[in-house]
């Protein structure tokens, strides 16, 4: 098998492709070193140069999904401007098109067991993400009466959770969880439930 790390020059981002094709496939304990090595056509050795173990490679993954999901985190927060709401709204439904878009990643992040204080790289850019959710969450928070209103952590974690929720049940395919509605309607009418009981959403009538 040629080496394509040497021949492209970027052994590291080789061996990080190699390792979410893996953890798509066979979850992020499911695959060794050397099988991510075969995968991005190097020798074992080679991968040492780069990474003490698994769990280093799996943090870097962890940490360039996170660098992507920030990005668009924040790009639909700015594309629901100036609007507190559909910006809040926005961010919710990113979160569900990372998770289809990028499932390797996702699951690098948020199911692999590394904690985004493995490094103080991967604990910026986690940090930068989050904070998104958390300040749409404060944006629209204002609108709340000061004496009804919970703190923007709880408020953006109960929509962080719902968005969650929604992606492990309904929007990764797994068995027997398929619901008869499109994963991205269940998180938009849930979003608006939650909204209409924080009084920020007009009742149905």
């Amino acid at each position: 098998m040629p080496k394509r790390g040497y021949h492209h020059g970027n052994l590291r981002e080789a061996l990080v492709e190699a390792c979410l094709k893996l953890i798509e496939a066979k979850g992020p304990t499911g695959f060794t070193l050397s099988e991510a090595s075969r995968e991005a056509g190097v020798t074992p050795a080679a991968v040492y140069r780069h990474f003490e173990g698994r769990e280093d490679l799996i943090a870097e993954a962890a940490r360039q999904g996170y660098e992507i999901f920030a990005d668009l985190m924040e790009y639909a927060y700015s594309k629901g401007q100036p609007s507190a709401l559909a910006a809040f709204e926005a961010t919710g439904r990113a979160y569900l098109a990372f998770a289809q878009k990028y499932p390797g990643h996702y699951i690098a992040m948020f199911e692999s067991g590394i904690s985004i204080n493995r490094t103080p790289e991967l604990n910026a850019v986690a940090t930068r993400a989050l904070g998104v959710l958390e300040k749409a969450a404060i944006d629209l928070s204002q609108h709340i009466p000061e004496e009804k209103r919970p703190p923007p952590q709880m408020f953006s974690a109960h929509i962080w959770a719902m968005s969650h929720g929604v992606v492990e049940l309904f929007a990764r395919g797994s068995p027997g969880t398929k619901s008869p509605y499109p994963p991205e309607d269940l998180l938009e009418t849930g979003i608006g439930v939650y909204l209409r009981g924080l009084g920020l959403v007009a009742p149905d009538k």
